[in-house]
């Protein structure tokens, strides 16, 4: 694999102190029989399916400041998020509620039958989770959500990664991306104040954030980073993970899922998140997420090497 698994040092049910496990009963209305762990995905927190007594099943996130600082309030943010998204569209897990004692936070949902596209990605899955995002953008359109970031400011400090980097040089930085930095700036600018929309977007998508169905059909999971921005953004997003693996033509995706979108402004799109990947791979490890910074780096690698291609196709 190109890549580390995205995951983190995940608790499970059983670490739960006894009162949050009867909060989270309190919400289900019922007790807890079968508490499945699940692991992947970059939080340090528990991710259980559940059974409880009468046969009710849901799935269950649960953090605290222990296990990372930042992550009780990234799962606040998506419970705010979930219950008006899920109404709004089929494609958002439905919430059942929530348990918040100020230090512990647990978000229950509804189970989904389904499990994440394996990587490297198959045209099959990439297909169905690109019409998947299209749908859901249709759906969430114009922003059920009241008080949304823009997507251009909520990605200002990401993209600003090369800058950061100019100002303070990096010794493993690429030796093209070095001669480049002032072009990856203006294009990563650009990107930034380009980014207008009223569409919901996800701005997280991995194949660990989507569940596939039996009967195909995708669900997108993990809403903490939702922004107001362009319609085509997600699908955009998500090609850089199918990336990643390898088995695709990046610029093959673009030209089938993404034909409406100015190329100047797809390239631009990838400086700024390469500008992100780049600058946080760099950084030291954040708390119980012990892959995080290679993840990064290896988008990095995977996105540069796109950008550089598409640069030059154009040169």
């Amino acid at each position: 694999m190109p890549a580390p698994p995205a995951t983190g040092q995940r608790i499970g049910w059983t670490d739960l102190p006894a009162h949050v496990q009867r909060g989270i009963e309190a919400v289900l209305g019922d007790r807890v029989v079968v508490a499945e762990s699940q692991a992947g995905g970059f939080s340090p927190g528990t991710a259980d399916r559940i059974r409880t007594e009468s046969g009710r099943t849901a799935f269950v996130k649960a953090v605290s400041p222990e296990q990372n600082p930042d992550s009780p309030d990234l799962l606040r943010r998506e419970a705010d998020h979930l219950a008006t998204l899920s109404a709004a569209s089929p494609r958002v897990p439905r919430p059942l509620g929530r348990y918040d004692d100020g230090h512990w936070i647990a978000l229950a949902m509804e189970e989904v039958d389904g499990r994440c596209p394996p990587v490297p990605w198959s045209g099959e899955h990439v297909d169905a989770a690109m019409t998947t995002l299209d749908a859901l953008a249709d759906d969430l359109t114009p922003s059920p959500v009241p008080g949304l970031a823009p997507a251009g400011e909520a990605l200002e400090s990401l993209f600003a990664g090369w800058s950061r980097l100019r100002d303070q040089p990096h010794p493993g930085l690429d030796p093209w991306v070095a001669s480049h930095l002032d072009e990856l700036i203006v294009r990563s600018e650009d990107a930034r104040d380009s980014l207008d929309g009223t569409t919901v977007v996800h701005l997280d998508l991995r194949a660990d954030n989507l569940l596939v169905r039996a009967d195909g059909s995708v669900v997108v999971v993990d809403w903490p980073w939702a922004v107001v921005g362009p319609d085509w953004l997600d699908r955009l997003l998500l090609m850089i993970n199918i990336d990643l693996y390898g088995g695709h033509d990046p610029d093959d995706l673009v030209a089938r899922y993404l034909p409406e979108v100015d190329p100047t402004l797809v390239t631009n799109c990838l400086a700024g998140m390469c500008a992100f990947f780049t600058d946080a791979g760099r950084l030291p490890s954040a708390p119980g997420l012990p892959t995080l910074r290679a993840f990064q780096q290896a988008q990095a690698d995977s996105t540069t090497a796109w950008l550089r291609r598409r640069l030059q196709a154009r040169a």
